[in-house]
């Protein structure tokens, strides 16, 4: 196995990390939560970032925090899914077709919440008043984050991305058909 450096793969997949910021901010949006700060993508590290007040409830930093997961797998599942049919089952495709293949796949595999997103969201936990049951639900979560960015130094997010971006449409097709 070899060693790429993560800004180089932020990089070359950047429209998966500006999907990524976008999905923090569109559930700041949705739970009334103040940005005060947003960058989609830059050279650095992280990658992007998204400043927001103090949710008003656990449960709203939950969802904050794991926004990206849901909304990068589905745009990226969409972007791809008509290209990867075309070729892998009619095995031809235009260039556009191998373009949005790797926009979907490269949306998709930064669907993972980051370690900033688990420390966050683990600091939201500790906060006195948060009730039982959303720490039940969050620190499974949170320990599942910190897997996938482990996972991600042996290429899980990558493998993620392909999964949903060209596996997931064949699937359906062959269910459909």
């Amino acid at each position: 196995m070899f060693f790429i450096p993560g800004p180089l793969i932020a990089a070359l997949t950047f429209p998966g990390v500006i999907v990524h910021e976008l999905a923090h901010q569109l559930f700041c949006r949705i739970f009334g939560v103040a940005v005060f700060d947003v960058c989609y993508f830059r050279f650095g590290n992280p990658a992007g970032y998204v400043i927001h007040e103090h949710p008003a409830s656990a449960g709203q930093q939950i969802w904050i925090g794991v926004g990206p997961f849901l909304v990068n797998s589905i745009v990226g599942a969409i972007i791809a899914a008509p290209s990867s049919i075309q070729v892998i089952q009619f095995e031809a495709g235009s260039p556009l077709d191998y373009f949005m293949m790797w926009l979907g796949v490269s949306i998709a595999m930064h669907a993972f919440p980051s370690t900033g997103d688990a420390k966050s969201l683990r600091s939201a936990m500790s906060a006195p008043g948060v009730p039982l049951g959303v720490k039940m639900i969050a620190y499974p979560i949170i320990g599942i984050i910190f897997l996938g960015a482990v996972g991600s130094f042996f290429w899980l997010n990558v493998m993620y991305g392909g999964v949903v971006a060209i596996a997931v449409p064949m699937v359906l097709v062959a269910l459909l058909a």
